[in-house]
């Protein structure tokens, strides 16, 4: 039996410990912000937080979650005023959307750890997540945004 708390809530999940967390989350859940993109942990599009800490759900199973505490997008911040959300809106980030959900969560993350980092250091952090509409001057501005507390 893997118990884990999501978003805040106790959890129980009594199946294959080798399914990946992005299942759980999905189909169990019903928390669909956390995307599938590529399954190997290479876009970005599944982060969510172990703990605090960016991972992707795609490549975490439900074995390595036991007694940890997973945050989603959905759990960011359930009114979406988290300090990035605002930013994310402020800049317009989006174009398509798909891989946003991600990228937030990253940056969020990044925030944490290094609360007013340089361009360098957003490029490193959001490292391998991947967007397709090409964003990421709207990305990295929305992190700086955040950062100043502009959003």
């Amino acid at each position: 039996m893997v118990k884990l708390r999501v978003n805040g809530e106790e959890r129980a999940y009594d199946g294959d410990p080798a399914m990946p967390l992005l299942w759980y989350l999905r189909d169990e859940l019903a928390l669909t912000g956390t995307k599938f993109g590529c399954g190997v942990a290479a876009c970005g599009a599944c982060t969510v937080h172990l703990n605090g800490e960016a991972v992707r759900a795609c490549a975490t199973s439900m074995g390595d979650v036991d007694g940890q505490a997973i945050t989603t997008i959905e759990g960011l911040s359930p009114d979406g005023n988290h300090p990035v959300q605002k930013a994310w809106r402020a800049i317009n980030v989006p174009q398509c959307g798909y891989c946003q959900a991600g990228q937030i969560m990253q940056a969020a993350a990044l925030l944490q750890q290094t609360p007013q980092p340089s361009d360098e250091e957003i490029d490193a952090g959001m490292q391998g997540n991947i967007c397709r509409c090409g964003t990421y001057q709207r990305i990295r501005a929305a992190i700086k945004a955040a950062a100043r507390g502009a959003a």
